[in-house]
């Protein structure tokens, strides 16, 4: 487990640095808010169907060789950015999307093939945890060297990839056990759609992950509008970040509460605390530090849900459509990476952008009635 870690936290790496470098360079680069929202949904779709063709593309490439693929197009677009005109960050954010659900889709077979059942759990604590220096760090200190030399974070996000490429192979994990042993051709991933849509508990897990990204993915984008729309800094959404991804060391005490609560009790309250502090930063959005420090703390809950969220679909998914099935889970981010923006779009038409958060903290309560559903049983050590 420590290996898969090890990977996650170098991917951590590669990301952090840049992930609140992007928006900033985005806005600079198209001129309005407006346009930035309308890139990510043209990004976001693209990563969306790049999920879906993964294994489509996995028939004919090896998996050792379609991870190393993603990898070298997350160092070509972090080159594009970095050392090109400013034109193309919008192409460069797209091939760093693709380049990650290429990653992702492969990772978590691999994953799927070498750790047990009973050590899911255990495995996300410490994929995180080891990823939690990369992320506490990365995206305050993206912003702080950006304005030092622009080019700073994008060489860190390139040596990060060349450290996970390296490190892979050193792993020597081939090309997955599903796959050498395969006797004949996996069918058409497009054909997995509807019997993944007829497993339940793999669409809970996909619903949950996507909410839970949703949920990311409004607090990194608009707590910094937030705060410049309140007279701050336009580094405190770095900080933020950084602060709320420092409380990825507290993943072993979550992990503690996951094993002795169990998946069902860890989402209900993922999704309600979460939620409700969401809401209770838009009662005091006349106070930005006040509202600002709630939504830094309900993010403790979103990285809850990070442990526990996919939990559902790693322990159900049978082992024979584990990459078809990866594929289509992976998508998660992507449609929430359309979504987000789409959905904030729609509730800034009606109320300011601290309405998003109230919008958002609704959605993630509405999760937490809906994750009453999920087994009892899910994820617990069977005696």
């Amino acid at each position: 487990m420590n290996s898969f870690a090890i990977l996650a936290a170098c991917e951590a790496s590669a990301r952090a640095t840049l992930i609140s470098v992007y928006p900033v360079l985005m806005y600079r680069a198209l001129g309005s808010a407006a346009s930035v929202s309308e890139a990510y949904v043209l990004i976001g779709c693209s990563g969306l169907a790049c999920a879906l063709g993964v294994p489509l593309l996995a028939r004919y490439v090896p998996r050792r060789w379609l991870y190393t693929l993603g990898i070298l197009i997350m160092i070509a677009g972090s080159a594009l950015g970095g050392f090109f005109d400013a034109r193309f960050i919008p192409l460069a954010v797209a091939l760093n999307s693709v380049g990650l659900v290429i990653v992702a889709v492969c990772f978590n077979a691999y994953v799927m093939d070498y750790v047990e059942r009973a050590s899911m759990g255990r495995n996300e604590s410490r994929r995180l945890l080891f990823s939690g220096i990369p992320w506490s760090v990365g995206p305050f200190l993206g912003v702080v060297l950006m304005d030092w030399h622009p080019q700073v974070p994008f060489l860190i996000s390139i040596f990060a990839c060349l450290v996970m490429l390296g490190f892979f192979w050193h792993l020597r994990m081939g090309d997955g056990k599903v796959i050498t042993s395969a006797r004949r051709p996996p069918a058409n991933p497009l054909r997995y759609l509807p019997r993944f849509f007829r497993q339940p508990t793999l669409v809970a897990g996909w619903f949950y992950a996507t909410m839970r990204s949703v949920g990311w993915s409004i607090y990194i984008i608009y707590v910094p509008i937030f705060a410049v729309k309140s007279g701050l800094s336009d580094q405190i959404g770095g900080l933020a970040l950084s602060i709320s991804n420092g409380f990825l060391f507290l993943t072993p005490v979550m992990l503690g509460y996951l094993q002795k609560s169990g998946v069902r009790n860890a989402l209900i309250v993922g999704f309600a605390g979460s939620g409700v502090l969401f809401v209770a930063a838009t009662l005091l959005s006349g106070f930005p530090w006040p509202a600002i420090a709630i939504l830094v703390s309900a993010t403790l809950f979103l990285i809850l849900l990070d442990i526990c969220g996919g939990l559902p679909f790693l322990l159900t998914v049978k082992p024979s459509e584990r990459t078809e099935m990866a594929a289509v889970y992976s998508t998660f981010r992507d449609v929430a990476s359309v979504g987000s923006p789409a959905f904030a779009w729609v509730v800034l038409v009606f109320v300011p952008v601290q309405g998003v958060f109230a919008a958002t903290g609704m959605a993630l309560i509405g999760c937490a009635l809906i994750a009453r559903r999920t087994h009892p049983g899910l994820g617990r050590r069977r005696h």
